[in-house]
Formats: C-alpha cells, sequence, structure tokens
C-alpha cells in the first residue's frame, strides 16, 4: 500500500486525492479478488458509506484508513518537532554561549564579577558585531628596540606576502621564487617549505610555478590559501603543508586572498577586475561580483558578509555587499590605491601610490582623514625618494586605534593612532626597517608586527636596493605595563 499519501494531502486538499489513489488500486490482485469500481468508492467517501461494500474491499479500505491516519499522525508529530526545534534554537544557542562565557570567566574571579565581565563580553560582542567597537591599543605599545626585530631569511628573491597564524605560533611567507616557507615565531627558525617549480611543470609540480602574491589563513586555522601570478589558488593544510585543493577561474593573477572572519568563507581579488567568493567546506566556488574598471590591488574581510576591495588605477575603494547583491563605492585618494584594510565594520584605511593615507567611514563617499605625504622619505632627504615614494602596504588591529602603514622604499614602518571617533590619524612610532616593504601584518592578539621585506616591489623591478636583504621582518609588540 505504498501508493497511498496522507488524508487531505492531494491537490487542493479534498477528498478528489485520496479517491485518485483509491482508482489506482482497482486492478484485479493475485488472488483473484478485485476492488470495487469508481462509483462505489466515491459514494463512499461522498455519502459517509451509506451504500454497501463487500467485505473485500471494506477490509482494504480499512486498511487504507489505518495507513493513512497512521502517516498523518507521523507527520505531525514530525512538524511539530520541527517547530519546536526552530522556536528553541537561538535559545538553546544563547544558552550554550552564555554557559561557555560563565565557564570561561569563573575560572579568573568571583561570581559576583564573572557575572559582570559576562555581560562585558556581551557588550563587547554586540558592538563588534555592530562595527562600532574601538579598543583603545595604541597609547598601551612602547617603541620597540633593536632587539625586538628580527629579520628571518630563507628566501632568495623578493618576499611578496606573508600571514600569521591565530595562535600566534607561525608565520607563512610568500615570494617571488615561487616558494612558501613556514617559521615559528618562538624559534625564529624555518619549520617548512613549499618548494616553487619551474614554469611549465604544474601539471606534475605540487605547488607554485610563479611569483606567490597573497596569502591567507583562515581565523580557526584550518585552511591556508595561497595566489600567484598563474591565476591559481592553492587551499593547504597549514600543520602539515599538505596541498588539499587546487582552485581556478580568475582569468589573470590572484592579487588578493581574505576569509570572512570566524567562517571557510574565501574571497579572492583580480587584476581580471572581478571578486570571486569561495566555499572551503565544500571546496567549490559560489559567485562572482563586478564592478571595478582596473586591476584590484587589495581585498579584506571582516565579520560581515562583506569585502572591501581597493581598485588600483581605477581610484576607488568597493564594499561588496554579499547579501544585498549591491555595492559601495568611494572615491578620494586622486592616485592609484593600492592598499587597504579594515578597522571595523564601519570603517577601513588605505593607501596610495601618491603617498596618501585615508581614514574612511562606510556612510561617507570621501574619506574622513587624509593623510598627505605619510613616508616622507629616508632620513637623508633625498628628493628623489621622497617623489618615488608610495604606501605599498597597510594593517589594523581590527576594532582598535592601531594603525600600521608601510612606504615603498622610504626604510620604515610606521605605526598610527586613530583620534577623535576615527576622526584624525596621528604618527605614533616610527619602526626602521630596510628595504621594499611589499606586505604588513598584525598578530591577532597584537603582540607581533611582521612585514615582507625585498630588494625590489612584489609587481615589478621599478627599483632595486642592493643593499636591502630579501626576508620576513619579526617586530615584538611590548606593552608599557608588561614586564
Amino acid at each position: 500500500m505504498s501508493f497511498f499519501i496522507r488524508s487531505g494531502r492531494g491537490r487542493g486538499g479534498t477528498a478528489k486525492g485520496s479517491k485518485r489513489k483509491i482508482d489506482k488500486s482497482s486492478k484485479p490482485q493475485k488472488n483473484g479478488t478485485t476492488i470495487p469500481n469508481k462509483k462505489k468508492i466515491k459514494t463512499k467517501f461522498q455519502s459517509g458509506g451509506d451504500e454497501e461494500i463487500p467485505s473485500d474491499s471494506d477490509e482494504i479500505n480499512s486498511e487504507e484508513e489505518t495507513y493513512t491516519k497512521g502517516k498523518s499522525h507521523q507527520y505531525s508529530t514530525d512538524e511539530e518537532e520541527e517547530e519546536e526545534t526552530a522556536q528553541e534554537k537561538k535559545l538553546r544557542l544563547t544558552k550554550q554561549y552564555l554557559a561557555q562565557l560563565e565557564a570561561e570567566e569563573a575560572e579568573k574571579t568571583d561570581d559576583e564579577e564573572g557575572h559582570d565581565l559576562v555581560g562585558e563580553r556581551l557588550k563587547t560582542d554586540i558592538l563588534e558585531q555592530a562595527g562600532k567597537l574601538q579598543r583603545k591599543l595604541a597609547d598601551e605599545y612602547v617603541q620597540p628596540s633593536p632587539d625586538d626585530i628580527t629579520l628571518l631569511r630563507g628566501h632568495q628573491l623578493a618576499v611578496t606576502c606573508l600571514v600569521i597564524t591565530p595562535d600566534e605560533k607561525h608565520v607563512f611567507s610568500g615570494s617571488k621564487d615561487c616558494s612558501i616557507v613556514k617559521w615559528s615565531l618562538e624559534s625564529k627558525k624555518k619549520v617548512h617549505t613549499i618548494h616553487g617549480g619551474r614554469k611549465g611543470t604544474e601539471d606534475r609540480h605540487v605547488g607554485h610555478t610563479s611569483h606567490v602574491l597573497c596569502l591567507a589563513v583562515s581565523s580557526d586555522g584550518t585552511f591556508l590559501v595561497s595566489g600567484d601570478r598563474n591565476k591559481l589558488i592553492h587551499v593547504w593544510n597549514p600543520d602539515t603543508c599538505q596541498l588539499l585543493h587546487t582552485f581556478t577561474g580568475h582569468r589573470d593573477a590572484v592579487s588578493g586572498l581574505a576569509f570572512r572572519r570566524g567562517t571557510h568563507q574565501l574571497f579572492s581579488a583580480s587584476h581580471d577586475r572581478s571578486v570571486k567568493i569561495w566555499n572551503l567546506d565544500e571546496m567549490a566556488y559560489v559567485e562572482t561580483l563586478f564592478g571595478h574598471q582596473d586591476s584590484i590591488s587589495g581585498i579584506d574581510s571582516g565579520t560581515r558578509d562583506r569585502a572591501v576591495t581597493s581598485g588600483g588605477r581605477d581610484g576607488t575603494v568597493r564594499i561588496w555587499k554579499v547579501v544585498e547583491e549591491s555595492q559601495l563605492v568611494f572615491h578620494g585618494h586622486g592616485g592609484c590605491i593600492d592598499c587597504v584594510a579594515l578597522i571595523n565594520e564601519e570603517h577601513f584605511v588605505s593607501g596610495s601610490d601618491n603617498n596618501s593615507l585615508s581614514l574612511w567611514y562606510v556612510q561617507k563617499k570621501k574619506p574622513i582623514c587624509t593623510v598627505q605625504n605619510a613616508h616622507p622619505g629616508s632620513e637623508d632627504g633625498d628628493p628623489t625618494v621622497k617623489n618615488e615614494n608610495w604606501i605599498t602596504s597597510v594593517a589594523a588591529i581590527p576594532n582598535s586605534d592601531l594603525i600600521a602603514s608601510a612606504g615603498s622604499k622610504d626604510g620604515c614602518l610606521r605605526l598610527w593612532k586613530a583620534e577623535q571617533g576615527f576622526r584624525e590619524l596621528t604618527v605614533h612610532h616610527v619602526i626602521p626597517v630596510r628595504g621594499f616593504i611589499n606586505c604588513v601584518q598584525f598578530s591577532s592578539q597584537g603582540n607581533y608586527l611582521v612585514a615582507a621585506v625585498g630588494q625590489e616591489h612584489k609587481l615589478g623591478r621599478w627599483w632595486r636596493l642592493k643593499d636591502a636583504k630579501n626576508g620576513v621582518c619579526i617586530i615584538r609588540l611590548r606593552k608599557k605595563n608588561a614586564t
């Protein structure tokens, strides 16, 4: 009797659906019995069973009603359970989250103070999700001493990009020599090398065969991704450095990679002027976003389903609102915008080839603050250096007032403080680093600042600093109250 359906589930929910199912069964059975004709069955449902029905059909109809009632009861129970689950899901997750917070804070203090701390944590999380959290960290840091600066050498050519793992234990660096190196932050030594291959060996070589231009790691440390000039995105296991998957789809060099915080959703930017979205849980392509009129030079992402990109020579910064299927366009630098970084969900910073550093608010299409000649040049005051200098990389500790910027070849990193509610930028510290600084990044807890250093720019050879060394510069950031 598997052909029966639940009562009232036919088209229109009337007895006609039941009639249709019974009609299909009016065929001779193996034992020779025959189900009554359509007229009798119709009379049974419409007149309430006033006519006589043969005993065999009565038995069959009884079985049908019993089956239908059983199925109807089963379905209604399942629906009630699903409805209860949907209604209670948020409450259950909230209780689970509160229990986790209370357990964490209970280890630090007594019950009364623990409840206050849980409240503060909840308030902080809400402000962070709204993009309004601002931790005042800049004044807590002291000027790094020469002992706090270490240069790690292991690449043959200029280091183009790097990323720090969320646990602050390792750094991954990419280079023009097509290799990726894993470093230990504690021992300052090389842990593993993913060697580059020669051009033309893409089919058999495990790794990159062209310049590695960008790196990113997921916020839980599960995936490491790398992009190169060959339009490829490799997905790696950060622990074992084993290749997990390779994404293809871009039509030009992959210039930027960024994970949405707390997820395995990946945004990739390319010189083909597009942004692509990938799902690493399924190792699948999701969609492509178009809008930039020139090569995309940088990308970043926060907790929302959004990405911010710098459009290079098209002179725009764009915020891609994936869920809303729209984009916000910002103008203002007047030059080629080479890099961008999110401060929080409502503010971001960008750097340009005209040596200006701009601070933005998502509700305004123009920057709320711009610092002209942000990197004035080397201490010797060489005017050629000043004119040729530009901002190559920017970074920020999320939801704080501390920002870092790198000049192309002025030989220093600058730490900036965002003041007056992100309305002003002031220089906080200047850290000497010799060479082209192609990338700069803070660690998740703000204990380290790392820089990718080379003798030349990652995208070309406009200048070559022969006295510079290719490597990864590790800068230990210390706070005033640290012992």
